[in-house]
């Protein structure tokens, strides 16, 4: 018998994630199209593929996981389906989170101009280093799932062994050291992929502050302007949304166990994160944005029409 918050939640995790994942599924389509035809595949298109199938699948394991939580809670007491729905949901958050943090590395070593030794090694081995910061991404990604499988299994059969004994006083002690355990795991990842992206853009912000500095009127420095402040606008709009995203994650770590209004609020703003951002990678490339545009504009002809 669902309420009325449940029908309504249900309504509004369902547009979202729908929202999302047809945008993610854009991306994704719009890139394989043009791999398959130009044969071609650069390192920011490979960041991007990433970073939409992980974002598709982490939308669709929401959808699943807030349907079945409120119109079938049962579920939720069979082993092991509360276990994998949360490892799977760590392993793509985190894809999520490190390749986001991957991209915006990525834009500031490609754009920045700094002279150091170090960073010009960077510059000439970031289209190498790009697959191997993917594949560090989802191995991370993958130990953060096992871990949390481990501790989330561990934890369940401790609830069913105390409630079995009647120790409640010991149950509750060891609920507290494994939800420790996993709070400091989730929030050590998602803090070094915040201060990576933060460090992005106050170099980039350096880089820009620098170089306009020396601009002269020549055209070579003006286009290298126009490419910082391009990138700079991206990686700014990208730090503030997420930054509300990192302080979504604490907050669901912080609220976790407790039954709290707020977990609603914080759901939907980290259903946002992944749509939001990638309409914003959608209007940052030129190419994706003409072709949602041309799709638009083709969808408008057709419903005209009829």
């Amino acid at each position: 018998n669902a309420t009325s918050y449940d029908i309504m939640a249900t309504i509004i995790v369902t547009l979202q994630t729908f929202a999302g994942m047809w945008i993610n599924a854009f991306i994704v389509s719009v890139l394989c199209i043009t791999w398959v035809k130009k044969k071609i595949f650069n390192s920011n298109e490979k960041i991007l593929l990433f970073l939409g199938c992980s974002r598709f699948w982490y939308l669709c394991i929401i959808w699943v996981y807030t349907i079945f939580s409120i119109n079938y809670p049962w579920c939720f007491y069979v082993h092991p389906i509360p276990q994998i729905f949360v490892a799977i949901q760590s392993f793509l958050n985190c894809s999520n989170l490190w390749v986001s943090a991957c991209l915006c590395v990525f834009y500031c070593i490609k754009i920045a101009n700094f002279r150091h030794n170090f960073f010009i090694y960077l510059k000439v081995r970031i289209d190498r280093m790009v697959p191997w910061l993917l594949l560090a991404s989802v191995l991370f990604s993958l130990v953060i799932c096992i871990l949390v499988f481990d501790i989330t299994n561990e934890m369940h059969s401790n609830i069913l062994n105390s409630t079995i004994s009647g120790n409640f006083w010991q149950l509750s002690v060891r609920m507290d050291d494994h939800f420790f355990t996993t709070f400091f795991i989730s929030g050590f990842g998602f803090a070094i992929a915040f201060l990576t992206v933060i460090c992005s853009a106050l170099l980039l912000l350096f880089s820009l502050w620098r170089h306009k500095r020396k601009m002269q009127t020549n055209s070579a420095k003006n286009l290298s302007m126009d490419a910082h402040m391009k990138a700079m606008k991206f990686i700014l709009s990208f730090s503030f949304i997420y930054s509300i995203n990192f302080m979504c994650l604490v907050l669901t770590l912080i609220y976790s166990m407790k039954e709290n209004p707020l977990l609603f609020l914080i759901l939907v703003f980290q259903c946002a994160f992944p749509v939001v951002h990638s309409l914003t990678l959608i209007f940052s490339n030129p190419k994706l944005e003409k072709t949602l545009l041309r799709t638009l504009s083709c969808v408008k002809c057709k419903v005209c029409m009829r």
